[in-house]
């Protein structure tokens, strides 16, 4: 597993080049917000990412919208849409990612699985070659179930 310092110097050469390619403005608001969620753990949602950044930074939620759309394009971020009106996110540069999320609660819980990473590696589908992938199982949690009970 790459280091922190390393896995964000390799974010932000590929949203460089992304962006080059786009024909977009490297603005330093764009940089902020990428080294911001390289460096935090786990999933965050639009709220959480602002609440932390307009402490140290004059940003607004718009340009966090914005720019957000833009990382998931680049690959950088995975988009987590948990029911109509709640979405997460979270950094997916050289990741597989594994979620459970409870349809009730909302709650997630990442989990790695090198059996189901080694069938999606090794499945060729219409002979395509996966670089990283999220995979999402939506259910009901421990907790959930036993108060229905």
């Amino acid at each position: 597993m790459e280091t922190s310092e390393k896995l964000k110097k390799n974010a932000r050469q590929i949203l460089t080049e992304y962006l080059l390619k786009k024909g977009m403005r490297k603005t330093p608001e764009r940089f902020s917000i990428l080294d911001y969620i390289y460096g935090y753990k786990g999933a965050f949602d639009i709220e959480t990412l602002y609440n932390a950044m307009s402490t140290e930074f004059s940003i607004s939620k718009a340009t966090l919208y914005n720019n957000i759309d833009l990382l998931v394009d680049c690959g950088l971020v995975t988009k987590l849409q948990l029911g109509e009106n709640r979405t997460m996110y979270e950094k997916s540069l050289n990741s597989n990612l594994h979620y459970m999320i409870c349809n009730t609660c909302g709650k997630i819980k990442k989990f790695a699985d090198h059996d189901i990473r080694r069938i999606i590696q090794n499945k060729h589908i219409w002979k395509f070659t996966p670089s990283h992938y999220t995979l999402c199982i939506y259910g009901q949690c421990e907790q959930c179930k036993k108060r229905e009970n």
